[in-house]
């Protein structure tokens, strides 16, 4: 495990004074070219050598920030023992000691920290360039970083991705899945998706994708067990299950024949996520709210049955939202374009 330093990533073990940082043969770009020779400490790295100097660069980094070669590792889709073999490779053709490793730990040398910070720069730099090229040829490249709802991700985004992927081979993607409502801008987020009735972030721009309801049901078990209701004032005396991310959690805002009408019900169980309501539902412990692309289905199996057919709750919506600082990358575009077309055929979803 690699120690930590306040504000720089790692722990940094005494050496002497850093060498002399990296300076181009040429002065061209601040960075140096895939095919451009280059200087560290008084030492070549050309490309002649075999070794893709900035793959390894990115190597290293995300060593680094991830704290450990295991994790890294499993980031870059590598064994631990290969990106430990990069790591000495690396350091071997540098002709310094970047880290130093104890059975228990790794540690930055003064050596690494400062070539640290400027890989950081230097990929950085890189990253920028690619991206602007990128966009001037509109092509869809680089790397995307979504957020979206964990129960949303793994039933209705989870089949969709692979053939968008496909589609765009350049692209690579980031996606973290959190059923709380994450700071797209704060996170740096390039999309976020949110299912929601309203929004109200002002400085994000939305794009609705699609539209789903919040279905009442129950498992046939249960409702074998207790009548089912015939009215909302019915659902008094069932055992109740509520989703605690909600809108109104505790609150059922029911639109029927005569109107809205919310109810204030305790909740026998309380949870956060939508996946494990719906199995606590099918397993028969009560009546819950499940959104309409995870009811849809266990409908269709015969797992749950709708209760209370003509109430329903206020229509929510799938929205894809991006930072309004931002210009609207093709990568980004492609992607809400993507599901734009594809979430409304998707089970319990419309346009």
């Amino acid at each position: 495990m690699l120690a930590r330093h306040d504000g720089c990533g790692l722990e940094q073990t005494a050496q002497p004074a850093p060498p002399r940082w990296i300076s181009p043969l040429w002065p061209t770009p601040r960075f140096p070219h895939p095919r451009m020779a280059w200087i560290y400490n008084g030492a070549l790295i050309a490309p002649g050598t075999g070794m893709d100097s900035f793959n390894l660069m990115r190597a290293f980094r995300r060593i680094v920030e991830r704290g450990g070669l295991a994790r890294a590792a499993e980031d870059l889709g590598m064994s631990p023992a290969g990106l430990s073999k990069q790591l000495r490779a690396l350091e071997t053709h540098l002709g310094v000691v970047l880290l130093q490793r104890t059975t228990r730990r790794m540690s930055l040398t003064e050596t690494g920290h400062a070539y640290y910070r400027e890989c950081c720069r230097l990929l950085d730099e890189l990253d920028a360039l690619e991206r602007g090229i990128a966009e001037q040829r509109g092509e869809v490249a680089g790397r995307l970083r979504v957020n979206a709802p964990q129960s949303f991700a793994l039933s209705t985004l989870s089949p969709l991705l692979p053939r968008f992927l496909q589609q765009h081979p350049q692209l690579s993607l980031d996606l973290v899945m959190e059923d709380r409502l994450l700071d797209a801008v704060g996170e740096g987020f390039d999309v976020s998706l949110r299912l929601r009735a309203e929004l109200d972030d002002s400085r994000l721009v939305a794009r609705r994708l699609a539209s789903l309801q919040q279905v009442l049901c129950a498992a046939p078990s249960y409702l074998r067990q207790r009548p089912a209701p015939q009215s909302v004032d019915d659902l008094q005396v069932h055992s109740v299950l509520a989703y605690s991310l909600s809108d109104s959690p505790g609150s059922w805002p029911l639109l029927g024949p005569d109107g809205q009408v919310t109810i204030t019900l305790p909740a026998r169980v309380t949870v956060n996520n939508s996946l494990l309501l719906r199995d606590l539902l099918v397993a028969g412990m009560g009546i819950g709210a499940l959104p309409s692309f995870l009811a849809a289905p266990a409908l269709a199996r015969g797992e749950l049955q709708q209760v209370l057919p003509d109430h329903r709750y206020p229509p929510r919506f799938v929205h894809a939202v991006y930072p309004t600082s931002r210009h609207l990358q093709p990568k980004v575009r492609a992607f809400i374009d993507f599901l734009h077309a594809e979430l409304p055929r998707c089970a319990g979803l419309d346009s």
